[in-house]
């Protein structure tokens, strides 16, 4: 067995990587000092204000209702959610992590469909598979809960010509952020307003997720959880049709990404986000790509929405796995694809439970966040993705070989 996996990597390391012919639109992504400055002047002053929701005329009470009914009836599932960003970023392309916060959000859902096919669920107990699928709901369901407001405000204020960012307290959002969108709303600085979001998010979700005591125990803290980095189960991956080689564009895919190592590290989480979102628009061949993949694949939470030829989404195999079915990315003949459900198919919608009401910004640490990210060398995750699925294929293996009896859930 091991001889096969070496076997394989051998023959991914020595596939033909472009990513030193592509454009790269920002070899770093950076903000303006001034803009920076001023930004700290401001946060430092709302810090010292008691930035409670005020009260609202019958106009604003009516624009804040209509917001949370939006953003309740878009919050069912990973595929409202994600269809949700998909609509606001072609609507309003400067809102740059609405199309970040879509694309992560179909990792989202192809990690809790994971959870029910072909191989995960011969590696983990089916309790665990609910704790898993819970932990990636709660975060994905929380961070939209935050953020999606915060985009429907702005489409208001454009629709209304007029800055509404006064009722994001009323809102429940942070008050981190009535500045970051003042400063928007003046400049239209994309980029400032993206990583901002990525660092609001991120720490929204750190003490109601990454930390939460249930999430810790069940999740979190497990020896499976733990040895995720080892079987590259936390792949982050952009679909992109290739436009630099036309060749593959008719094929399949390519994809384009990190691996997050650290789950519950917040500043990992933030420095991933900054990266991923420096891949995403700061190299052209992978933001025309995406914007092509998005534009044309619906979101089913299915592996198959991306590579119809390595997964399905119908089962073709029950029972014991006995046999290796791909060698260097590739599925051996007559070897059945691996089965990658659509998600409403397999999961329920969850009630999305109320977030404890607390604002995680307390002091003007949040600067450091605001560096310069360099844009990634290395992206093009095509071949790390086929050896992390041939890493868990071989853990089933040999899972079964050493547990003949086990079944598949």
């Amino acid at each position: 067995m091991l001889t096969r996996f070496f076997t394989n990597l051998k023959l991914m390391v020595n596939s033909t990587s472009y990513e030193t012919e592509v454009n790269r639109i920002w070899h770093s992504l950076r903000f303006p000092k001034d803009v920076l400055d001023s930004l700290q002047s401001n946060l430092s002053t709302v810090l010292k204000e008691d930035t409670s929701p005020a009260d609202l005329n019958s106009v604003e009470r009516e624009a804040v209702k209509k917001i949370q009914e939006l953003t309740a009836k878009r919050n069912r599932n990973n595929i409202t959610r994600t269809e949700a960003y998909r609509q606001m970023y072609f609507k309003f392309p400067e809102l740059h992590w609405a199309f970040l916060a879509h694309m992560v959000s179909r990792n989202g859902g192809w990690h809790m469909t994971d959870l029910k096919g072909d191989l995960l669920p011969h590696l983990f107990e089916e309790q665990e598979i609910i704790h898993f699928f819970h932990s990636l709901e709660r975060a994905n369901a929380l961070i939209f809960q935050d953020a999606y407001p915060q985009l429907l405000l702005y489409e208001e204020s454009v629709k209304r010509q007029k800055n509404l960012f006064h009722l994001l307290p009323a809102l429940y959002v942070s008050k981190f952020m009535r500045p970051v969108w003042e400063e928007f709303w003046q400049s239209t600085n994309s980029q400032l307003v993206t990583a901002a979001l990525i660092i609001n998010e991120q720490n929204y979700i750190q003490k109601r997720v990454a930390e939460n005591p249930v999430f810790q125990r069940h999740v979190y803290g497990t020896l499976e959880f733990k040895s995720q980095t080892l079987l590259q189960l936390t792949q982050v991956v952009f679909p992109f049709f290739s436009y630099h080689k036309q060749s593959e564009a008719s094929l399949s895919p390519r994809l384009a990404g990190l691996i997050l190592e650290d789950f519950t590290d917040v500043k990992e989480r933030i420095r991933v986000g900054m990266s991923l979102y420096s891949i995403l628009f700061g190299i052209q061949d992978v933001y025309e790509g995406a914007h092509r993949f998005a534009k044309q694949v619906p979101h089913t939470g299915s592996r198959a929405d991306f590579w119809p030829h390595l997964f399905s989404k119908s089962i073709h195999q029950n029972g014991d796995y006995v046999k290796e079915r791909m060698v260097a990315g590739t599925l051996k003949k007559d070897a059945p694809p691996f089965y990658s459900p659509e998600l409403e198919s397999v999961w329920p919608d969850q009630p999305v439970a109320p977030p404890e009401r607390y604002d995680w910004f307390t002091d003007l640490s949040v600067m450091e966040f605001f560096r310069p990210f360099k844009t990634p060398y290395s992206f093009d995750m095509t071949d790390d993705f086929c050896l992390g699925l041939n890493k868990v294929e071989l853990a089933v293996l040999a899972k079964e070989h050493m547990e003949p009896d086990v079944r598949t859930r």
